[in-house]
């Protein structure tokens, strides 16, 4: 498991304390950082920490703050990964901190940790701890070593140092030659602090009693448990060359850029050799290193000269430390570290992280919401590696550098989803180089529709007419208004919300379809009743909570030529069931000159407009060419002086018409007497009267016959249709019994119960079945006598007077027939 490091309070416990105190203040507003320290080699899914508990979540609030893993590289996300049930940070692949870190003294991994609602980022740093899990090496298997038998003793020959890719006391490397009375093992430290393994001879070598001598030479860490690597020594004993190289310094230092192409110098090494001929000659050479390194750099072996072999990567390896030898003739090796130094150039772009993206954004958003996390990057060092963010574009957005290299963006002002539906913002991330280098990114962020627009109608007040007399159902107008708003929010539906169409309580004369804002009729319109009538339409939302507004719609209805004109005087005949009004009649002197004042024909219409305009004609006279009328006034006058010849008694009908398409009209009769007198007159009106009463009486008659030979078919029909029903259900023997013993007669009134003017006597004998049960004869009284009236008594009579009930129905008649048909003046 990992441990999370816990500092002590040292001597300054209390400074310490108060600092603590003040860092917790600024812990809630600047990114948390945790540590962590592991060691390397742990397996898959080993535990890290609790790292939900270190920042503060508890086991409830995990789902809904979504802890996750981010990190501006790529890499580092690969190697750990958090529980999303118990918020722990566990490995997820096997770490080697000699592949992730090389030779660093630390080595660590840094991210940041995510979470949401509200969002907010931590940095999390684990340092990964070596552990013993490499062995010292050597290069080569075997090392040969060339003595001249006259080196004296005390002579040292350096030996190659072993490798171990572990830090710290891991790397820590002794060294152990085996038993051997010839040589001896000291170290010579190195200006860099490490270990150079020395060969010191003990005591003169002689070619002659051993040529050759082999050593084992064991490099042994200091890790726990102790590991180890041997090489072995072959010391073949020569002559002559008693001077090893010796270079002009100890250690050479160098600095290269970054971008320095293949080919470049990096630095000319020197040796020199005491000796003469052979001996002297010097080549040059790498020692012993690891492979990338000698992929990076060659060396000349005449010259001494390094140069480049592949291109520098600062962000890569900042350095790099090469063991260069110089070997004379005689087999002598002399060695010096060559320190290069690579210096960074602004050769990378800084990298921009989408953490977090909340998209769409609801319109309502207050000022200051955080929209979007930002992780931006540089690799490179120095002011090449400082960046700094800003948007680009028109947008109601602004970008807040946190801690850590982090930004948040941020709404600067009020969104409006109707004046834009989304935004579109590029992060420029640019660094301090020079030249400086950039990054673009683009964020799309929408807005989300939030109700907060009322529907708008096109108009204010709408207007419509409708001819009267129009069909029910009929479309009268159409009204729309329209929502900024989409979705439901922007659907809007339409009802009836009042107006002035009628009386309260009463049905508005239209109705509105809720989708279309169509208006319709529910009745037909009369423009005599009602000329125009204002309702208003309200307009709503599908939004919650709703949103409305209303528009009055006034309607017009225009007349129809629908009214005939009604003549006021004179009088017009009385309809059917009236009373007759007076005949209308004037007295004209026979001394009348032409332009007489007889009368005035006064008619009105209840149109308007053209269809009440009104003239007069005379269509029908006696003597067409006594009267005439005026057009526009319907004065009716002489057209000419009365004669003699004129016949006393005048009929005259004139014609009222409107201007209506099409037209329509009434007529007024007008009765004109020529006398000098009312006196004179009197006798020809009693003639009118008498004569106008026969002709009264004739059609009356004729009315009633025809509605009694009605009547009676339709009893007749009636009796013979309940007499088949009968004889239908009692079968063909009881259609005898009318000629048997049990036979008896019904028989009505002489005329029916509800007597009335005009109605001639009638009477009906019906012969019918006897009932299934038998009955004696003397429970049928014969019927009472038939009231006899003279037809005088029928014609004078002023009113419809009942019957008694002994002339309605017979004491003791079946139900059946008690309903007798009636006839009553209307």
């Amino acid at each position: 498991m990992a441990v999370r490091r816990r500092h002590r309070l040292g001597p300054g416990g209390g400074r310490a304390l108060l600092g603590a105190l003040l860092l917790c203040v600024w812990w809630r507003a600047a990114a948390e950082r945790v540590r962590y320290a592991i060691a390397e080699e742990l397996g898959r899914g080993s535990l890290v920490g609790p790292l939900a508990r270190d920042l503060g979540l508890s086991a409830d609030e995990l789902p809904a703050r979504k802890l996750q893993v981010a990190s501006a590289g790529k890499k580092q996300l690969k190697y750990f990964t958090v529980n999303e049930e118990n918020g722990n940070l566990y490995v997820n692949e096997r770490l080697d901190r000699e592949e992730m870190c090389g030779e660093s003294a630390t080595c660590s991994v840094s991210f940041e940790a995510l979470v949401e609602n509200p969002l907010n980022i931590f940095r999390v740093e684990v340092a990964i701890e070596d552990v013993n899990d490499n062995s010292p090496s050597f290069s080569n298997s075997a090392l040969e070593l060339d003595i001249g038998e006259w080196t004296p003793p005390g002579a040292r020959f350096p030996l190659e140092m072993a490798h171990d890719a572990d830090s710290g006391i891991n790397s820590l490397l002794t060294y152990q030659l085996g038993n051997n009375p010839a040589f001896s093992l000291v170290m010579k430290e190195s200006p860099d602090g490490s270990n150079q393994p020395e060969l010191v001879l003990e005591r003169a070598l002689d070619r002659e009693k051993q040529s050759s001598l082999e050593l084992l030479l064991t490099a042994v860490d200091g890790g726990d448990p102790v590991r180890s690597g041997t090489i072995k020594i072959r010391v073949n004993v020569r002559d002559a060359n008693d001077n090893p190289p010796v270079f002009g310094q100890d250690g050479y230092r160098a600095r290269l850029l970054e971008d320095a192409v293949p080919g470049s110098r990096v630095l000319n090494v020197s040796a020199s050799d005491a000796d003469t001929g052979n001996n002297a000659r010097i080549t040059y050479g790498f020692g012993k290193m690891p492979a990338k390194v000698l992929n990076k750099f060659m060396m000349d072996a005449e010259s001494g000269m390094i140069t480049l072999k592949e291109a520098l990567d600062f962000e890569d390896t900042r350095g790099y430390t090469l063991l260069v030898e110089a070997r004379d003739g005689g087999g002598l090796v002399a060695q010096c570290k060559v320190v290069v130094e690579v210096l960074d150039v602004n050769d990378n772009v800084p990298e921009i992280t989408v953490l977090s993206l909340s998209s769409p954004v609801p319109e309502d958003a207050p000022v200051g919401t955080v929209v979007a996390l930002l992780n931006v990057h540089d690799p490179d060092s120095g002011e090449n590696g400082q960046v700094s963010c800003e948007l680009s574009g028109e947008a109601p957005l602004s970008i807040v550098a946190s801690p850590g290299g982090s930004y948040k963006v941020v709404t600067a002002s009020a969104l409006d989803r109707e004046q834009a539906s989304e935004h579109r913002v590029t992060v420029v991330a640019r660094d301090r180089g020079r030249p400086a280098l950039s990054s673009r990114k683009e964020l799309v962020l929408e807005v989300s529709d939030v109700n907060d627009n009322a529907p708008v109608f096109e108009e204010a007040a709408y207007s419509a007419y409708v001819w009267e007399n129009n069909a029910a159902g009929a479309l009268v107008l159409r009204v729309q208004a329209r929502d900024a708003d989409a979705g439901a929010n922007g659907r809007v539906s339409y009802w009836l919300a009042g107006g002035s169409a009628g009386a309260a309580g009463a049905a508005p004369p239209v109705s509105v379809e809720a989708r279309s804002g169509a208006l319709y009729a529910q009745r037909s319109l009369d423009y005599e009743q009602c000329r125009e009538f204002a309702v208003e339409v309200r307009a709503q939302d599908g939004g919650a909570p709703a949103r409305s507004s209303t528009a009055t719609v006034r309607v017009f209805v225009l007349d129809r030529n629908d009214n005939a004109p009604r003549v006021l005087w004179p009088a017009a005949p009385a309809a059917a069931g009236e009373a007759p009004a007076a005949a209308a009649f004037e007295v004209v002197p026979r001394s009348a000159e032409a332009g007489y004042l007889v009368a005035k024909v006064v008619a009105v219409d209840a149109d308007a407009g053209r269809n009440a305009w009104l003239s007069y004609e005379l269509v029908q006279a006696s003597e067409p060419a006594l009267f005439r009328v005026g057009l526009h006034s319907g004065e009716v006058r002489t057209a000419r002086a009365v004669s003699e010849r004129d016949a006393a008694k005048q009929r005259l009908v004139a014609v009222v018409k409107d201007h209506g398409q099409p037209a329509l009209s009434a007529t007024a009769t007008l009765h004109v007497v020529l006398a000098e007198s009312l006196q004179e007159a009197l006798p020809e009106l009693s003639e009118r009267a008498a004569g106008a009463e026969a002709a009264a009486a004739a059609e009356l008659q004729f009315y009633l016959v025809l509605a009694l030979a009605l009547l009676s078919a339709l009893l007749v029909l009636s009796v013979a249709l309940a007499v088949l029903a009968r004889l239908r259900r009692a079968g063909p023997p009881a259609v005898l019994r009318c000629l048997g013993a049990q036979r008896f007669s019904v028989a009505g009134a002489a005329f029916p119960a509800d007597f009335c003017e005009g109605t001639l006597p009638y009477s009906y004998n019906l012969c019918v079945a006897a009932p299934a049960r038998a009955v004696p004869e003397a429970a049928w009284p014969p019927p009472p006598p038939v009231p006899v009236l003279s037809a005088e008594e029928l014609l004078g009579a002023d009113s419809c007077d009942r019957p008694s009930q002994n002339s309605s129905a017979v004491v003791g008649d079946p139900p059946s027939l008690l309903d007798t048909p009636q006839v009553c003046k209307g």
